[in-house]
This record gives C-alpha cells, structure tokens and sequence, in this order.
C-alpha cells in the first residue's frame, strides 16, 4: 500500500487492486485542496483503474533507460516489478506536488547533493552518465523516454540563476533536471534541445533557465516548478486532463485533446494569453519539425489545485526530423499528421485562440524571425564544434523547410 501526499501532506492511500489495476481513496474530512488532481476531486467513494495506475500517478513513472536502470536494481528484491513498484520507488521526489511513501512512513526527500557546474565542465561522457543514473536513478520521478535525472545543486541555496533570490537551506528536494541522450542513437540531441528552446524563449513563451554542457553531452534545465520557500507547484500533464495514460500519448488533436482541453483548466485571469502562447507552441512544433509534441509535452501548473492553473513554460523541444525524415505531427491538426501549413495554422488560431488574421499572422512572424534569429548563434555553434556540423546543417535545413510550409502564406 502506497500513502499519497500532496503539498507535503498526506491525502489517501492507494492500493493494487483486481489482477491488474489500482485503487486510490481520499482519507476521512480530507479538505478539497488535498485533491491530488484538477481532475480527480476529493470525495467519499474510492477512484479506480482495473488496468495500471490512474493518469495522475503514472504522469510521472521513468520511461526508457531509466526505468530499465531501476527494474535492474530492484526486480530481484521485489520479485516483481510493474508501475506500482516502480512508483513505490520514485516516488519521494517527483515533478510537482504530489509524493508518494509507504503507507506506514513519513515524508522527507532528501537528494543527495551535485554540482551543476561539475557536469557541464567535467568530459566524463559514458562515465557522468552511469554516475548520474546510479546516484540519482530512485530521486527521479521524471517521465520522458530519453534518460533524464533529478539533482539538487548546492550552488541554488546561494541564489537561483532565474530568480536572483536564495532557495532556503531547509529545501532537501531537487533543484534542475539533467538530460542525456545516447550519441549513437539521437546524436547531439542536447545541442538540438538547446537551440530549440532558444527559439522558443526568443517567440516570447517561458522557458526556465537551461545551459549546455561544454562537451554537449548533457542539458541542465532549473526546475519550473520549485518555489524559493522549498515546496512545488502543481503540475499536470495533457495525458492527465484528457484522462489517458502514458501509452496514450499519440491519441488526440491539437484541436480537442490541447487546445479545447486547456479552455476547459485554465481558470485564471491570464486565459487568453495563456491560449495564444498554446497556439505559439503548437505553431512553433511545426516549424522546428518537432514530431514528438504530444499529450505529455504540454502541461499546466498551478499554485493551488482549486487556484488559477496557468500554461507551463516549455520543456522537450526538439527538431525530431533530423533523427526520423519521414517523421509527422504527434496529434492530429485538421484530421491528419502531416505537418500543418500556414493556413491551417491561420485557421487553428482564428477558430480556437479568437485571434484576428492580423494577430495570428503576427505570431506566425514572430516564430520565423525567431527561428532566423537563432539559426545565427547555431551557425557559429557549429563553426566551434565540428562534432555538431552534420546536424546543424539538418536542423537548419529543417527549420528552413518547416517555416516556409508552416509560417509564411502562399
């Protein structure tokens, strides 16, 4: 049996249930800001799944390299390994609010601590990587099929990079999120990351703080969601406000399952910016060639889950088509995954964001002088790291193709 907490309280308890599925029940006189969800309020009867985890507790189970590392570890010594286990082990330190213990223990995080600065300066390659997944593997309930880990740095209770102010000394929770990314696989995947959220913050959408490593190996990123007193914003997924889990991810539109979808959250007095950053970052998707913009690579945040939920800053942006040429959209836009063109576009933000043709055409300028913007500093990226020429010249290409067909009218 696992206890859910939610803002560092306790909240119900969850428990397998049936041959394959789970159950989830609020504890008595539970407040409803104990809702560990925007879509699953507190209530009397229990919340069941006959097949895995609700959205809400899968949302952030390790994918790939991770969660493989972590079956290796701990298969042996609980004889079984399924979501639930590999819940039971991540589970202290999550993105967002939510945490997970045995029901008999009491809460506390404590990462071990690790220097950012080490690991973008260090050339350790192959060897930083397996450092980090043995050190930091059962501290990072993170989803994301490439490997990724959650550290906390020592140097962010002196002063946070993006805020200018002091993390207190009492936070024992992550502080960045490190990204990897195999070089015989998805080569320079970090650079293409990297530049791909440089686009993004130059459109004007939040971007959290992000750096490069020396030898591009790996991209750290500051966490978004951590508050300078130590505790986390709620986060959610799409996968979650649509109710659907993680093998789901591909199923929807951009109309319905993103757009329509966020209308129906997002409760603040921000809505119609949020709305048009959404449909920014959709447009954005298509011109950079990102086909893996799906329901898990959007996201809300909020302060308190009865609170206004707002558009979470951008994270997992990456030009896919250098790796796969043949790749499409992750959801559909119009019916179909073929990338979207700039009428499409022209249409999605008239009919869904309520922008006049002149606005959306504005956004859609704003996006490709972005992208030209950016093509600037990865030319002389690649003129200072020969490594990176092969797929540099793609992306450009690539950014070239996809603004042409996605930004600019006929």
């Amino acid at each position: 049996m696992i206890k859910v907490w939610t803002d560092a309280a306790d909240a119900g308890l969850m428990d397998r249930h049936g041959d394959r599925g789970s159950t989830f029940a609020y504890l008595p006189d539970d407040p409803p800001i104990r809702a560990v969800s925007v879509t699953m309020p507190v209530r009397l009867e229990s919340w069941s799944t006959s097949f895995g985890l609700l959205p809400i507790f899968e949302m952030n189970l390790p994918e790939g390299a991770l969660r493989e590392r972590l079956r290796l570890a701990f298969a042996k010594a609980t004889g079984t390994f399924d979501e639930f286990d590999l819940l039971s082990i991540v589970g202290r330190s999550q993105v967002g609010r939510i945490r997970y213990t045995g029901d008999k223990e009491q809460l506390h995080e404590d990462v071990p601590f690790q220097s950012v600065d080490e690991i973008l300066k260090r050339g350790r390659g192959g060897d930083l990587f397996r450092y980090l997944l043995e050190k930091f593997a059962s501290f990072s309930g993170i989803s994301g099929v490439q490997p990724k880990v959650l550290v906390r740095d020592e140097k962010a209770f002196a002063e946070m990079e993006h805020t200018g102010h002091r993390l207190t000394q009492s936070c024992k929770g992550a502080t960045h999120i490190v990204k990897f990314w195999d070089p015989n696989e998805y080569p320079q995947l970090a650079a293409n990351e990297y530049f791909c959220l440089g686009v993004a913050r130059k459109c004007g959408l939040s971007v959290p703080p992000y750096r490069l490593a020396e030898d591009s190996m790996a991209l750290v990123v500051d966490r978004f969601d951590l508050r300078m007193d130590g505790t986390y914003c709620g986060f959610e997924d799409f996968c979650v406000l649509n109710g659907r889990r993680t093998d789901e991810k591909y199923r929807g539109s951009y109309e319905t399952s993103v757009m329509k979808r966020f209308g129906q959250f997002a409760n603040s007095t921000h809505v119609n910016e949020d709305m048009e950053k959404l449909f920014t970052l959709v447009a954005l998707n298509c011109a950079l060639r990102n086909g893996d913009a799906h329901l898990k690579n959007f996201g809300i945040v909020y302060d308190e889950v009865q609170g206004e939920a707002r558009l979470a800053p951008v994270y997992d942006l990456v030009t896919t088509s250098v790796y796969l040429p043949k790749d499409s959209m992750a959801l559909t836009l119009n019916g179909t995954t073929n990338w979207a063109s700039a009428k499409e576009l022209q249409r999605l933000g008239e009919t869904r964001v309520g922008a006049s043709p002149v606005r959306v055409r504005e956004i859609l300028g704003r996006i490709d002088a972005a992208i030209a913007d950016t093509s600037t500093e990865l030319r002389a990226h690649m003129k200072e790291h020969a490594e990176f020429e092969d797929i540099g010249n793609r992306m450009l290409q690539q950014w070239e193709q996809g603004a042409a067909h996605s930004l600019r009218t006929a």
